[in-house]
């Protein structure tokens, strides 16, 4: 049976309105769609839980990891007259 989006794509890949991007659940018509960042969606509040969070851990890992890279990437050196002088490289996102 040919998939109610699929005559809005010229591509092979399903339209996100078709599965749950996180179970692969198929969405029916007359169902409730849980949307996410607005290009996903979800066939309950529990699977768009699960990916916020996931999400979340992996936005405050990048941090975590970027925040550590800045601290080794700053030395301090001293300067002719005594004074400190920072140097390193500035990671900007």
């Amino acid at each position: 049976m040919a998939s109610y989006y699929s005559g809005f794509l010229s591509c092979e890949e399903p339209h996100f309105l078709e599965s749950c991007s996180l179970c692969r659940k198929h969405l029916g018509l007359n169902s409730d769609i849980f949307m996410y960042r607005g290009d996903k969606a979800f066939c309950s509040k529990e699977c768009r839980e699960e990916q916020i969070e996931s999400d979340e851990a992996k936005e405050r890992k990048w941090k975590n990891s970027s925040r550590s890279l800045r601290k080794k990437s700053s030395e301090t050196k001293e300067s002719a007259a005594g004074n400190t002088v920072r140097t390193g490289t500035l990671v900007v996102a």
